[in-house]
């Protein structure tokens, strides 16, 4: 199946049978930096599935010019360097040795995808390292053994090692080493701190980004002010932060970065902000790991369905849901229960449109499987009935599954395509 951007608000979800879709290029296609599980919108199967429909006619069509070879290795060589991780560290290094005035939105954004895989900068949110982006200052070490900070000498930098290793000999004769990705120095205050042993280099050509007491101090002490907190009955239920996409201001809001799993649900159907505009693709992504059931999501969902105003938001986390993470209800049959519930909302409410492109994703995503039924005699029921075939004009499916049966034991399900 071609896969698209993972945006489903770009589609138009009607009530109509035949929702007009806009064909996306092929060289648009794939998924967002932000939805890192590989999901993709409804549009790409309602296409796939309406172009078999019948068989296109190329005729009159001008023929195109095949790449010639030389084509081809042009090709080959830009993907090798647009690939080549020396060359990344290239470029980030460009973007260091700038001074912090000098540095524009692009170089910061470059730095950002570099520092965030950084240990020193995991625990930090996303405008704080943005902030330390701009600030840090780069310094090179040639030398192995070059000493960096004498012991009680007075510190005035925080630094985070790029690339080598140091060693930090302490006056108690115990030593450490520290390697790409740890700090030293200063800690986010304005008192006077002393160095507690020598930091010296390892090896040759170290590197380190250093940003000043003051910088440092202002940055990590200022982050409350970048947090709004939500509370309820006295307690803390959501923390959001805002961020800036870009200098312009003209890409900001507040983002979700912690929250009880109760508000983590509920946020699927509020608004979301221009800068989290993949909240629900997140979600599905990751409920796994704090919520002990997907019915507590399934549950809520058949709940807020109920409510007009909700149905449309409902619905759209559904059709993710589905799309991206069939599994969910493929391997679970009380998940399976919940799909046809929802299925049979769509058509108890006319929505048309939505309920063929749940059963575009369905049958989309759905996987062969082999199952085996054994009956003590001809004459035993089946547990199950069948719909369609030959006299009907389509291929045969499971219609009913009798609940708690052989068959539904060994996993035949409604809607199963024989």
């Amino acid at each position: 199946y071609l896969q698209l951007p993972a945006d489903l608000t770009k589609m138009h979800l009607t009530d109509n049978p035949h929702p007009q879709v806009t064909h996306v290029p092929s060289s648009q296609s794939g998924c967002s930096i932000a939805s890192d599980s590989g999901s993709s919108s409804l549009s790409d199967i309602y296409q796939a599935t309406e172009s078999e429909m019948g068989d296109v006619d190329l005729t009159g069509l001008p023929e195109a010019p095949v790449d010639s070879e030389d084509e081809e290795e042009e090709e080959d060589e830009d993907i090798d360097r647009t690939s080549d991780p020396l060359l990344g560290r290239d470029v980030v290094r460009e973007c260091l040795e700038k001074e912090p005035a000098d540095k524009t939105d692009d170089d910061i954004e470059q730095l950002l995808e570099f520092m965030h895989q950084l240990p020193a900068f995991a625990n930090m949110t996303m405008s704080v390292r943005r902030e330390l982006c701009s600030v840090m200052i780069f310094e090179v070490v040639e030398q192995a053994g070059a000493i960096i900070l004498e012991d009680g000498q007075e510190l005035d930098s925080w630094y985070v090692i790029l690339n080598g290793t140091v060693e930090i000999s302490y006056p108690d004769g115990k030593s450490e080493s520290l390697c790409m990705g740890n700090s030293f120095g200063i800690t986010p205050s304005l008192d006077k701190q002393y160095m507690n042993g020598v930091v010296r280099t390892k090896v040759d050509d170290c590197q380190f980004v250093c940003i000043a007491q003051q910088d440092y101090w202002r940055i990590l002490n200022h982050v409350e002010k970048n947090t709004h907190k939500v509370e309820e009955e006295g307690e803390i239920v959501m923390v959001k932060e805002h961020r800036e996409l870009d200098r312009s201001g003209t890409r900001k809001g507040h983002i979700v970065i912690k929250a009880t799993p109760e508000r983590l649900i509920m946020h699927l159907i509020e608004e979301h902000s221009i800068v989290d505009p993949t909240y629900i693709e997140d979600f599905l992504l990751t409920y796994r790991t704090f919520l002990s059931s997907p019915l507590e999501v399934g549950n809520k969902l058949l709940e807020w369905f109920t409510v007009d105003s909700l149905r449309d938001k409902v619905t759209r986390v559904v059709l993710l849901w589905v799309n991206n993470h069939f599994n969910d209800f493929e391997g679970d049959p009380a998940m399976t229960r919940f799909l046809e519930e929802f299925e049979k909302n769509l058509e108890d409410t006319k929505m048309k449109g939505h309920l063929r492109l749940l059963n575009i994703a369905c049958a989309a995503k759905a996987k062969w499987r082999q199952i085996t039924l054994q009956k003590p005699s001809r004459d035993s029921p089946l547990f199950f009935s069948l719909l369609g075939g030959s006299e009907k004009g389509f291929g045969i499916f499971v219609e009913t599954v009798e609940i708690g049966s052989k068959a539904a034991e060994a996993g035949l399900k409604r809607g199963d395509q024989v």
